[in-house]
């Protein structure tokens, strides 16, 4: 895409940055001023409540997250990306994986399209400096997201896009330039409350406020330790991550008047890999799981984490066969995987042989 600008009006630098983001691949693209996020004493308050758990570094990196400045001196815009991960279906595996983890990393995606951009705003304003945030990144992407117009905030706490729904990621590229900002996104979700009452952990608390320490995604994929007792049988099949919320919301189904929601995403890179069963992870070393999920954001569970989860998966299908596979950590070096396969063989064993045991 070749552009040349010679000290280009601020209106058109920003509708050019735009069309380069849009030909890089973004769904959606927004500006936003580099500010203090709106929701920033609401956040406090949620980490204060305790309801990041042990994502301690949340709270470590607070006051970042609070204030852009802080982590791109003299910073004046945020550019605002949304990248639609909708699988044109779903893989066939015998335990469920959230939508956004099927495909490649998307923090490694979203990444290199957000340097490529900067690289080029670079070489046409040299005097302009940036930094890329994916996620990972200390800043409140979803308030800067909806300052730019690219969504607002759902019950479920995720950011929603009327047209789009709210399967998309959200990168941000914080810039020295000063740019002409587009409006905060406008809509809500009336008197629906489908996602709290889909929720089987009790995760969202009330509209808008989620407790991380009842949520699946939080529990498959940010503890480190056991999955309390009450949340296993919630858990159902969901062996990394979960989308009930999103599933059940009404953003999220295809309109005739609105065929964006239902379309598929057109980045390769976000296409489902092929994924093992259920079998296959539980009998998995740590080198098999490093090189089956290299590149995949399922790497953040890691392989202790993941087979954790698969032995509650498998303790929640009540599939007998899965007997022998789960006994083989019943002696574990792992006190972890341990309780989780004695949890799991005893959902396992059928009442009457439960019984005779007892007798």
């Amino acid at each position: 895409m070749a552009w040349t600008l010679v000290s280009k009006p601020q209106t058109a630098l920003t509708e050019w940055i735009k069309q380069y983001a849009r030909a890089l691949g973004f769904d959606l693209v927004g500006v936003a001023p580099a500010q203090s996020p709106p929701h920033a004493d609401s956040f406090l308050l949620w980490l204060a409540h305790g309801y990041a758990g042990t994502m301690d570094y949340l709270e470590r990196t607070a006051h970042l997250r609070i204030n852009p400045a802080e982590l791109l001196p003299d910073a004046r815009s945020a550019v605002v990306v949304g990248l639609n991960y909708t699988p044109a279906e779903l893989p066939e595996t015998d335990y469920r994986i959230a939508r956004y983890a099927l495909g490649d990393d998307y923090h490694t995606v979203i990444r290199e399209k957000l340097e490529t951009l900067l690289g080029t705003i670079q070489s046409i304003e040299p005097s302009a400096h940036g930094r890329v945030c994916v996620d990972s990144a200390p800043v409140l992407e979803r308030d800067l997201a909806m300052l730019a117009g690219l969504g607002w905030y759902g019950k479920n706490t995720c950011l929603i896009n009327t047209r789009r729904g709210s399967y998309f990621f959200i990168g941000v590229l914080l810039l020295t330039l000063e740019l002409e900002y587009d409006s905060p996104a406008q809509g809500g979700c009336g008197t629906c409350r489908l996602c709290l009452d889909a929720c089987p952990t009790g995760a969202l608390v009330e509209p808008y406020q989620l407790d991380a320490r009842k949520c699946i995604s939080y529990l498959t994929i940010e503890l480190r330790d056991a999955i309390p007792q009450p949340y296993r049988e919630p858990i159902g099949e969901w062996l990394f991550g979960c989308d009930i919320c999103q599933e059940v919301c009404p953003f999220n189904r295809p309109r005739d008047y609105q065929p964006l929601r239902a379309r598929p995403t057109h980045e390769p890179r976000l296409q489902p890999r092929p994924l093992p069963q259920l079998t296959e992870i539980l009998q998995m070393s740590e080198s098999e799981f490093a090189e089956r999920f290299r590149g995949s954001a399922v790497k953040r569970a890691k392989w202790r984490g993941l087979v954790r989860n698969a032995l509650i998966v498998a303790g929640n299908k009540h599939d007998p066969t899965l007997r022998p596979l789960v006994e083989r950590f019943l002696h574990h070096e792992d006190a972890l995987l341990r309780e989780a396969a004695a949890w799991a063989l005893e959902k396992l064993t059928p009442a009457t042989e439960v019984k005779q045991h007892n007798q």
